[in-house]
């Protein structure tokens, strides 16, 4: 269960959710960033959960978090970014997890001055880093924000995320609209999706919204995850 809960905390993925040479970079961050309270409902096998994602400002950064909680489980990831020259950068992440007895704790630093990345705390060898950085690049929790922006700007979904020891490119495709609903209205939504071999991750991006208001991550055809937006604040 841990792995597939932390997998919602990533898109994108889905985050989850993240640009190389060969990829448009990051477009320009968003001057209307605003902080926010999102809180969601969690699906994992017919087992509900209660999620939070929340973005907060501190001076120049800004603190991105993403909350899971069951009666079986508690996870979280947050990442700490700025903006600079006109893209956002990662400068931090976390990712807790603690489920029955079982606790995870990971740590992300991008060092931008010496451009590289590294992964501390239970990581394996192979995903401590140091992975080089290019301008542009985002980690998995940033591909939520970034596509919810380039959706609303009809920009290109093309990313380069940086996250969890390793660089991968993500492009996403716009497959139509589709009405969904939440804090009791209906509203016309923007689906996205990307496949990777056989796991796909689908969002929904509503118009004004910050974040997508629904993640949904399938596996060999069957959903794993499906996280649907109750109300934002």
């Amino acid at each position: 269960m841990h792995s597939i809960l932390s997998r919602a905390l990533r898109p994108l993925a889905v985050v989850v959710l993240a640009a190389s040479a060969t990829l448009a970079p990051a477009m320009a961050a968003d001057a209307t960033l605003k902080p926010f309270n999102a809180d969601y409902v969690a699906n994992y096998m017919g087992m509900e959960a209660s999620a939070r994602m929340s973005l907060a400002q501190a001076g120049a950064q800004w603190k991105y978090t993403l909350s899971i909680k069951s009666s079986l489980a508690s996870l979280s990831q947050s990442t700490t970014f700025d903006e600079q020259g006109g893209q956002w950068r990662p400068l931090s992440g976390t990712d807790n997890a603690s489920v029955i007895i079982k606790k995870v704790n990971k740590q992300a630093t991008y060092d931008w001055a010496h451009g590289v990345a590294t992964w501390t705390g239970d990581v394996k060898p192979d995903r401590a880093g140091p992975v080089k950085l290019q301008a542009g690049d985002l980690d998995a929790m940033l591909v939520n924000l970034a596509i919810a922006r380039d959706v609303a700007a009809g920009k290109p979904l093309k990313y380069r995320m940086v996250d969890e020891g390793r660089a991968k490119d993500l492009v996403y495709t716009v497959s139509g609209k589709e009405q969904i609903t939440f804090a009791g209205k209906a509203h016309q939504a923007t689906k996205v999706s990307r496949t990777d071999g056989n796991k796909q991750t689908v969002l929904w991006v509503v118009d004004g919204l910050p974040a997508p208001a629904r993640i949904l991550q399938r596996k060999d055809g069957q959903d794993e995850m499906d996280l649907k937006l109750q109300a934002m604040h």
